[in-house]
């Protein structure tokens, strides 16, 4: 793997310790020498992570639709910025830069381009690992509410197990770093969408 995307919030949050989450995990990133691709913004937690990276001297790609350049502030700094027409070519443009997916503490557009790229993985569009760093229990509540979802037939648990958790940041990449696709049905050919 040599990119990892990564989907969190362009706000701060209440708990300044989500700062210190995304600075932590872009230290990891750096450590590791994986480059990063993310929404492209200098706010919040992807602005964090991100300029973490560039002060590592790491590979920092950004990915932004031309309507939120300026609400979300596109950052200037990056080693590459795509300024794409929609949300669905930010997507689209992110899974094709990406070897690998995690999602850090965020609010709705975090939540629904990591449930794309775990739907795309369910469908056979891709076999690249995501993962979600669990850092002081933000996502304890989703993560129930997927098992949740197996006891209650509506999730496989092998497509379950395509979603890699842990709380700090070395550990959840190296989970990553050793996914192992498993051989699940193919719904969809790629070539089909």
């Amino acid at each position: 793997m040599k990119r990892i995307c990564v989907f969190c919030g362009s706000s701060s949050g209440e708990d300044p310790r989500h700062l210190e989450t995304a600075t932590r995990f872009g230290e990891e990133l750096v450590r590791l020498g994986f480059g990063l691709v993310y929404g492209g913004s200098r706010m919040g937690l992807m602005g964090r992570l991100a300029d973490t990276m560039i002060a590592g001297g790491g590979e920092v790609i950004g990915v932004i639709p031309e309507p939120l350049v300026n609400r979300e502030v596109a950052h200037q700094g990056l080693t590459e910025l795509f300024i794409v027409e929609s949300m669905h070519a930010r997507k689209s443009r992110m899974m094709e830069l990406a070897e690998g997916f995690v999602g850090l503490p965020g609010g709705l557009g975090t939540l629904e381009e990591l449930f794309e790229v775990l739907t795309w993985a369910q469908l056979g569009l891709h076999r690249k690992p995501c993962g979600i760093l669990n850092a002081r229990g933000y996502f304890r509540s989703l993560i129930a509410h997927l098992d949740h979802a197996v006891t209650e037939g509506f999730l496989l648990q092998a497509h379950r197990d395509l979603v890699h958790v842990a709380s700090e940041p070395a550990e959840l990449l190296a989970k990553l770093r050793d996914h192992d696709p498993p051989d699940l049905p193919r719904w969809i050919d790629p070539e089909e969408t």
